[in-house]
C-alpha cells in the first residue's frame, strides 16, 4: 500500500465522518437545555442543583427556583 493510497483512504474516511458522524460540540450544544430566566445563560442537562444555586445567588442574588423555575435534578446513578 503506497502513500497515495493511504492518503486517499484517509480522505474518504474523514469525508464519511464529517458527513454522517456527530460532532461532540454539536451534541454538547444540544444538551444545554437548562436556561436561567434572568440572564438566559444555558447549562448542560447534567448540572447539579448546587451549581445552579451558586449561579443564582452569586450572579443575581436570587433563589434557585426564581432563576430556574421547574428545575428537577436527575438522580445520580
Amino acid at each position: 500500500m503506497g502513500n497515495g493510497q493511504k492518503a486517499q483512504m484517509r480522505r474518504e474516511r474523514n469525508a464519511k465522518d464529517a458527513a454522517g458522524g456527530k460532532s461532540q460540540l454539536k451534541v454538547n450544544e444540544a444538551a444545554k437545555n437548562i436556561i436561567c430566566t434572568i440572564c438566559r445563560q444555558t447549562f448542560l442537562c447534567t448540572i447539579r442543583s448546587k451549581n445552579l444555586e451558586e449561579h443564582a445567588t452569586n450572579k443575581h442574588g436570587k433563589a434557585l427556583l426564581e432563576c430556574f423555575p421547574g428545575f428537577v435534578e436527575t438522580p445520580k446513578k
